[in-house]
């Protein structure tokens, strides 16, 4: 087993276990952080497979920018994590069925296709990012707008749910912050001053 091998079953082991801890570890800001871990080893992953472009965007984008956009979410709501739980049991068997699929589907794509070669060593002026932006805006331009479309349709909708009203949520309204006065916010009262005992 060459070098490249073990480093490619390395960060494959770590890939794995930190998925596995993310969807079981029962803290949200433990599963955020396993999260954050799997990202940062796919990344080293695609830069062993010579996609340096899209390693550097796993980490810059996903973890610096999603991932520490869920800490913050996570940690400021006030998650009711017994509630959450309450309808596990319902779910199990959907959950399991759905897990067993996707073991299955994932099992027979490593037993056919697996084996782990040297990748062919590329040019010196060989670009993968040029390469990956004529094929992601000629060959695949239509599924590439469609997922804009769809990310558009995510945004808008986060949007509107966040300016919903609802009651027992605690919102501040900036037009009655800027039409305050001094004598709203301040009271003066008067007192009698007491002397020493």
């Amino acid at each position: 087993m060459n070098f490249e091998a073990f480093l490619f079953y390395f960060f494959a082991a770590i890939v794995v276990g930190a998925a596995v801890a993310m969807i079981t570890v029962r803290n949200p800001v433990h599963a955020a952080l396993f999260l954050v871990l799997t990202f940062f080893t796919s990344a080293a992953l695609w830069i062993m497979l010579e996609a340096e472009f899209l390693g550097i965007v796993l980490v810059l984008v996903y973890v610096g920018a999603v991932m520490v956009l869920f800490l913050f979410v996570v940690m400021m709501l006030d998650i009711n994590l017994t509630r959450m739980r309450e309808g596990f049991m319902r779910f199990l068997p959907v959950g399991i069925l759905v897990a067993v699929a996707m073991a299955t589907v994932m099992s027979l794509v490593v037993v056919r296709h697996f084996r782990v070669d040297a990748p062919e060593r590329a040019a010196a002026d060989y670009s993968n990012t040029e390469a990956l932006g004529r094929i992601l805006y000629t060959e695949y331009v239509y599924p590439f707008e469609i997922a804009a479309v769809i990310l558009l349709v995510a945004i808008i909708a986060a949007i509107a749910l966040t300016l919903r009203r609802r009651p027992g949520t605690k919102a501040i309204d900036p037009a009655k912050q800027v039409r305050v006065s001094r004598e709203g916010r301040v009271r003066m009262v008067d007192m009698k001053s007491e002397g020493k005992s």
